[in-house]
């Protein structure tokens, strides 16, 4: 027991010590801009321009400053919907750093080409939910999106040679983005669970099923109303093929759930752990409980845990983003007049703002959803710093180098519903198909319309901290000798524990 207590205070001084220097700096659009347009207002009592009502906003910004119980339970709301659980932003872990100690850099400022570049990628990913990742490097209407993008004046997702190309189209930045097909292997294999196997097939909206069209229903949303029915789903079950699937699977998934899976997919397979692990070369002894499989597949749940509370005090007590359809609801203002938020002329000219029929009013982005977003921030996205967190666990438990053997791909001849076997020629790695994962599932979630590519990538960031502050402590905690973990971070510099 002193022991213990011992571990637990020299652990609990190092985090403390870490955190002393941190000075969290928001972007200042909420106090550049008149009406608090440039922020996180869902949910809240709106005018009919969508607006929010000041004082509202007010007393959530006097709430989220104090942490108080009475503060929260006294902001106005203009609708049915509630606020997502602003007050787990105040919420410690007994593992890792304080949700409080980690660093974010300010998002993108509402009238900044990088944010209309953002805002026009986010259209484009609309326009082409229908489209399969298959038929990119072929579809006319992808093509269109690589020339209007290329045309911005700041869109910094990945690009080959200096120019976006079909085959970087909406992918995350590392090399295992860019390796092989669009969807990570870790949404297509079958999943060992037990003592049965679940083949990853998923009921997904019809093609064309989107929401929050007009003015009307679009500030309808925004009050908070709860919006008429749910997606109208195909009846047939079929793998993620589209981003429109893929937007269905983040908009219903548990908060770990592909982790989880990736984890007993990886462990199903046998595939090797890292190097330093200390049971390798052991001949009388195996890991179990301690760099075993219980140790992962309980320590990806806890990061995940661990992640959702840094993710939601950045969301609520500094950044208070919004999110892209309140954008789009700006953009539709400046185009028919009504208002001037000198929003960049990227987004406004852009030829995205064409591929939208006439049932959509201009400007407005269609949603995925039919309640769009959460009723919480965008940034960063908890979906990305819960990808970050998780990755960063399995990459430091598992080999990151090893090839993954018999690797698959959707079957476009069988509408989405067989796969067969991958026709790429990249060898796809544990490693590069966790860092994949981690970008369909944060990049996934654009695709729905309701995140911005930086609160995907950096929230990645966000979450690889969070884990590694994890591991750290963890790794106080073991016995075993010799204990060491060697992987590639999302920037791709060297991580070594």
């Amino acid at each position: 027991m002193a022991k213990a207590l011992a571990i637990r205070h020299e652990t609990a001084n190092k985090q403390f010590e870490g955190s002393a220097t941190v000075n969290h700096r928001p972007n200042d659009d909420e106090s550049q801009h008149a009406n608090y347009v440039a922020c996180f207002t869902k949910a809240l009592p709106h005018d009919a321009e969508g607006r929010v009502d000041g004082a509202a906003y007010r007393k959530l910004i006097d709430a989220v400053n104090s942490g108080l119980e009475a503060e929260f339970a006294s902001i106005p709301m203009g609708g049915a919907r509630k606020l997502a659980n602003p007050q787990a932003a105040f919420a410690y872990s007994l593992c890792g750093a304080d949700s409080h100690a980690l660093m974010m850099p300010a998002a993108p400022t509402l009238t900044s080409a990088w944010e209309a570049g953002e805002m026009v990628e986010v259209y484009w990913q609309a326009a082409l939910r229908d489209v399969p990742f298959e038929s990119y490097v072929t579809d006319s209407r992808v093509a269109a999106a690589v020339s209007d993008m290329n045309g911005l004046t700041d869109f910094r997702g990945p690009k080959q040679n200096g120019v976006v190309t079909p085959s970087t189209l909406f992918r995350g930045e590392t090399a295992g983005d860019l390796a092989g097909n669009y969807l990570s292997q870790f949404l297509l294999l079958d999943i060992p669970y037990g003592a049965t196997t679940i083949q990853q097939r998923y009921r997904v909206p019809q093609q064309g099923d989107d929401y929050m069209l007009t003015r009307t229903t679009w500030l309808d949303v925004q009050n908070g109303n709860v919006p008429e029915g749910p997606n109208q789903l195909d009846p047939v079950t079929r793998y993620l093929a589209t981003g429109r699937d893929l937007g269905e699977y983040v908009h219903r998934d548990f908060s770990y759930q592909a982790f989880l899976n990736a984890a007993n997919i990886l462990l199903g397979m046998g595939m090797p752990t890292q190097a330093g692990n200390p049971y390798h070369g052991r001949s009388n002894q195996g890991a179990f409980v301690t760099f075993g499989g219980p140790d992962i597949l309980s320590l990806v749940a806890e990061v995940a845990l661990c992640g959702l509370k840094a993710a939601w005090f950045h969301k609520w007590c500094v950044h208070r983003r919004l999110r892209p359809e309140a954008f789009g609801g700006l953009v539709n203002a400046e185009l028919n007049g009504r208002a001037q938020y000198s929003l960049h002329s990227d987004v406004l000219n852009s030829a995205v703002l064409d591929q939208f029929g006439s049932q959509v009013e201009r400007g407005l982005l269609p949603m995925a959803y039919p309640e769009g977003s959460p009723t919480h921030p965008a940034y960063p996205a908890g979906h990305a710093v819960i990808a970050g967190a998780c990755t960063t666990a399995l990459k430091a438990f598992f080999d990151p180098d090893a090839i993954l053997a018999a690797p698959v791909e959707v079957d476009p001849d069988t509408d989405a519903t067989s796969l067969r076997p991958f026709s790429g020629t990249d060898s796809l790695t544990v490693g590069g198909e966790l860092d994949k994962l981690a970008a369909n599932i944060s990049l996934g979630r654009d695709f729905a319309g309701v995140h911005w590519r930086t609160d995907g990538s950096e929230g990645l960031l966000l979450g690889e901290k969070v884990a590694l502050q994890v591991l750290k402590d963890h790794m106080g905690t073991y016995t075993e000798l010799g204990a060491s973990v060697s992987f590639r971070s999302f920037d791709g510099s060297l991580v070594e524990l």
